[in-house]
């Protein structure tokens, strides 16, 4: 099957463009890279600890305590403080490893890519109950303070919040920041001071009954039924584990203090928090005891009144600092809310529609719910609404720390975190079945169907069922859909490459990214979350449920309806099952808490009311027939809109094929003046290889006489040539300009050419090349007159393409290359010159291949004359001469007596380590492009080692210079014999004087 890859559209990337600009600092959808996490680590501790300052604590402390008396709220806050302790620590380490956050790490834990939009939706829910319940509670102030009604307090109290959190985390960093030590002051100063004027209010409060049938004692049902409520705490690492993603990478140079943020800003929180439910549970006793009535001592407000009462004397200072400290608090809080409910609406509805407006748009969303549940009066039924939700977080967070802390370790699911759509499943059994399952069963009990202790400890049957069902479920399906394809990348960790988006075209880091087959390119997680159109193709994602599909079409529906039809049927009848049990699931609830479990309710009009239910239900199970309906078809006809747009994008494509054909028949058209071209100069270029060919025949017969012997022989070598050339260029100068007169003549001819040939003309630049060539033919015919200067000062160096071996003096090879490096040598205008410092040992003669050891000595001399030139870019005139550049050759024989070596050492920058490991390979270079091949050492390293069986070492370190030793076998004849002796006993860092 043939590859298509999709067109990008300009208006496509534009937009994906502008959800990858982190506007208004919208760091949603992704893991925090690098470039965001400029915080500090006391920074990011201080802004997550900062955001549980909310005073629900104390309200659901307060409530507690006067429900189910000291005992079993202190046992239930304690011993509930102490699991989500510890369910907190597996938590905050993966996201601050991996900087991700509660919606990506419960992605790749188990729950699949569309499995964790389920949890986005508890959690969004988390934040706008929680944001509810706080701004009622400061709302609750508003009212005592400047007698606001509660309606235009919770109006108020939303609408503050909204602009503190446009610029999400670098404005709120600064708001908790400066109003730490207010709160901190402000919190902690009252108990002090009520336990040193009213020492008997702690007693009160250990004795405290409240409405506990079993008074101040400990009662299992009671505990249970406590410990529900509090449970619903857990869900907070999530807004712990938001700002814990943004710490800086753990090294071994803040190890302590990364671990100490980790544990104090993620598990570490409901240690404050525990302490606050107390404190709230102390101050509800004292304001009972004050004389505030029951119904409302739960009321943050009324706690803190009594407090503030033992330290001013003066009502109205109470109630200001009072009502001042309940403001400061839930800002405090309310901005943590918003902001994490902002980025968990944006993880669930970026992956139902493809689309992301922004965080703004999903922060406005999230106010304007909790905004409704304050009208509906949520902080008049805290209890219900919290026992219910925790039975739903307990068993996700429990089947996440049962995949982090037992299938990680144990090998049954990846060990690293996979968060990207596409290396994922859609559904992960082992997470998402496993907290379908627990959260079912404990609402069941919740609603006390197994009945009083099940129902008072479903939390503790959704902890377990969840954490038991994640490896069981794990072992059976054996990790087969953690990955749908294997990521290559999953375990490098390089955050200083970056990799440029096919589709939005901004640069992400390796770790946030994913290779798209769709688009032939790299993908960001993002632009991947958004599209639409690829259908999952790059990984047999779900595959299974399309199988079940057809099968159960197949053998219900096929050949009673269409096809279409059938397919239409099965997606209506599962939407529509869904939403209907999901209202009937909502609407059993509202009955059951606010019509049976009500005591204000009569039983005498029980029946009516359901009846009254069954009738709102039954109506909308019409609405909601009708707008399943009609997403099932709106979906349809996406779908064949997209098939159609595949279609035309084939056709475009096969368009722009053929005339990419009749481009390269064009091209072929010009491609015979080019070989005409050729044609001509291919006597010139015929005429540089018989020069070159002369010198090499010159080099190989010349005996090296006399220096005037060589230099006259040369000269009457490449006499003819030089001649030859000269004449040819003549007739080439010719060539050139009748072939420019022709191309004048048709541009004055056939002035309109296609517009193929005007597209060459403008990009080979034709005007230039009439201007230019001839230029070029006559700098030609100047370089021609220069060829015989390659002959000079070439004494012993003549010998360069010998093979033969020969016994040589070495010292003669080295101070004939010398001769030719003269000019580099030598002072110039910006430098000293270079000192060559000779310190020759009493060498034998060698047998070698002379010519190419010159070479050697030619590439490694030329190497540190570069090096020294390099260094004095960055010295001054003055510092050259307190430091001149030196270059030192020795030469020795080795203790062997079977080998010579020759040391080059220069005063140069010298050469990094990890330069020094590539130095010898091919084409590996550290100088600039156009300034060096890479070949000059690896071929140095072929005479040595390869034609003589020696060696070639590099010993340097930064800032100390180069040097090079060349050693070789003083006789080749002897190399087999020797060969032992040089494997054993030579070692070329050792050397002998």
């Amino acid at each position: 099957m043939t590859k298509t890859t999709k067109r990008i559209v300009k208006e496509r990337r534009d937009y994906n463009t502008w959800v990858a600009t982190e506007t208004l600092e919208d760091y949603s959808l992704r893991y925090a890279p690098k470039s965001f996490r400029k915080w500090s680590e006391f920074l990011v501790a201080n802004t997550a600890i900062g955001g549980i300052s909310f005073l629900a604590l104390e309200a659901i402390g307060g409530s507690l305590v006067i429900n189910y008396g000291f005992a079993n709220s202190c046992w239930a806050i304690l011993i509930v403080g102490a699991i989500i302790f510890l369910a907190g620590l597996p938590i905050s380490y993966y996201a601050a490893k991996y900087n991700i956050d509660i919606d990506l790490l419960t992605r790749g834990a188990g729950f699949g890519y569309i499995g964790s939009t389920i949890t986005s939706l508890i959690y969004a829910s988390f934040t706008f109950i929680f944001f509810a319940i706080e701004a009622a509670i400061m709302a609750q102030a508003l009212k005592l303070y400047f007698n606001l009604p509660l309606s235009i307090g919770y109006l108020v109290c939303s609408l503050v919040i909204i602009p503190l959190v446009f610029y999400g985390v670098t404005l709120i960093n600064k708001l908790q920041l400066w109003t730490q030590p207010i709160w901190l002051l402000l919190m902690i100063s009252p108990y002090l001071f009520v336990l040193y004027k009213e020492p008997n209010a702690l007693e009160n409060w250990l004795n405290f009954a409240g409405n506990s049938p079993s008074g101040a004692a400990f009662n299992p049902l009671l505990f249970g039924t406590a410990a529900t409520v509090s449970f619903s705490l857990i869900a907070q690492l999530g807004e712990q584990v938001d700002y814990l993603r943004f710490l800086p990478t753990l090294g071994k140079e803040n190890r302590f203090k990364w671990w100490f943020a980790v544990i104090l800003a993620g598990p570490g929180w409901i240690i404050l928090g525990c302490a606050k439910q107390l404190g709230g549970a102390f101050f509800a006793t004292l304001a009972i005891k004050h004389g505030v009535e029951v119904a409302v001592a739960k009321e943050p407000i009324q706690m803190y009144l009594a407090g503030f009462a033992s330290i001013f004397s003066d009502p109205k200072m109470v109630l200001f600092v009072a009502t001042f400290f309940v403001i400061v608090s839930q800002i405090k809080i309310n901005v943590t809310n918003a902001y994490a409910g902002s980025l968990a609406w944006s993880n669930f509805f970026s992956r139902l529609t493809h689309s992301h407006p922004g965080r703004v748009v999903w922060l406005i969303f999230n106010v304007a719910i909790a905004l409704l549940l304050m009208e509906l009066g949520v902080f008049q039924t805290l209890e219900a609404v919290l026992g219910l939700y925790s039975n739903i977080a307990i068993a996700w967070v429990g089947a996440v720390v049962a995949d982090l802390i037992i299938n990680k370790p144990w090998g049954l699911s990846p060990s690293y975190i996979e968060f990207k759509r596409a290396y994922l499943y859609n559904f992960n059994p082992v997470g998402f079945g496993a907290m379908a399952i627990a959260s079912g069963v404990a609402i069941v009990a919740f609603i006390g169907a197994f009945g009083n202790y099940a129902q008072a400890y479903s939390p503790f049957i959704a902890l377990g069922v969840a954490f038991i069902l994640s490896p069981i479920i794990a072992l059976i399906t054996k990790g087969k859909y953690y990955i749908a394809r294997e990521n290559l990348h999953c375990q490098t960790n390089d955050i200083n490459s970056l990799i440029t988006c096919c589709i939005c075209e901004q640069e992400y880091e390796l770790a946030d990214t994913a290779f798209c087959p769709v688009y032939d390119g790299p993908i960001c997680s993002l632009c991947c979350s958004l599209d639409a159109h690829c259908h999952d193709k790059c990984k047999p994602s779900d595959s299974y449920i399309k199988t079940l599909t057809k099968n159960l079409y197949d053998r219900v529906l096929d050949g009673k309806l269409s096809p279409k039809m059938g397919i239409r049927v099965i997606r209506f009848g599962g939407i529509f099952s869904l939403s209907a049990g999901l209202i009937a699931t909502i609407m059993g609830l509202v009955y059951y808490q606010g019509v049976l479990n009500s005591p204000d309710v009569p039983t005498a009009i029980h029946y009516p009311i359901l009846k009254i239910f069954i009738v709102v239900y039954a109506a909308l199970l019409v609405v909601t027939g009708i707008v399943t309906w009609w997403l099932v078809l709106s979906e349809e006809s996406r779908e064949l809109a997209e098939e159609e747009l595949d279609k035309q994008n084939q056709l475009l494509q096969q368009e722009i094929a053929d005339r990419q054909q009749v481009e390269a028949a064009l091209q072929k058209l010009t491609h015979e003046l080019e070989m005409r071209v050729e044609q001509r100069t291919a006597e010139l270029s015929q005429a540089l290889n018989s020069l070159q060919q002369a010198q090499t025949q010159l080099v190989q017969n010349e005996k090296m006489s006399s220096l005037g012997q060589l230099v006259a022989g040369i000269a009457h070598e490449i006499n003819n040539p030089i001649n030859f050339i000269h004449g040819n260029l003549e007739h080439a100068n010719e060539y050139v300009t009748g072939l420019l007169e022709l191309v004048e003549t048709y541009q004055a001819e056939i002035p309109k050419v296609p517009p193929k040939i005007e597209e060459l003309t403008e990009e080979i630049e034709l005007e230039f090349i009439q201007e230019d060539l001839p230029k070029l033919l006559s700098s030609m015919r100047v370089g021609t007159q220069r060829i015989r200067d390659i002959v000079l000062s070439l004494r012993n160096f003549s010998r360069l393409d010998e093979a033969e071996v020969k016994t040589v003096d070495l010292h003669e090879g080295i101070d004939s290359t010398l001769m030719i490096l003269g000019h580099r040598l030598k002072a110039k205008s910006e430098r000293p010159a270079i000192q060559v410092i000779k310190e020759y040992g009493n060498l034998p003669l060698v047998e070698c291949c002379a010519g190419q050891l010159n070479q050697v000595f030619m590439n490694v001399l030329v190497n540190a004359i570069d090096a020294l030139e390099e260094q004095n870019l960055n010295r001054s005139f003055a510092e050259m001469q307190a430091h001149p550049d030196q270059i030192t050759i020795r030469t020795t024989v080795l203790k062997s007596k079977n080998f010579v070596e020759i040391s080059i050492q220069d005063n140069g920058p010298g050469i990094s380590p990890e330069a020094q490991e590539k130095l010898f390979d091919y084409q590996f270079t550290t100088k600039p492009v156009g300034k060096g091949t890479g070949l000059g050492l690896s071929i140095c390293r072929q005479i040595v080692v390869q034609k003589h069986g020696g060696t070639l070492t590099c010993k340097s370190e930064l800032g100390k210079g180069a040097e090079f030793a060349i050693a070789i076998p003083i006789h080749q004849s002897k190399r087999n014999s020797i060969e032992l002796v040089r494997c054993n006993d030579f070692s070329p860092t050792k050397k002998n004087d």
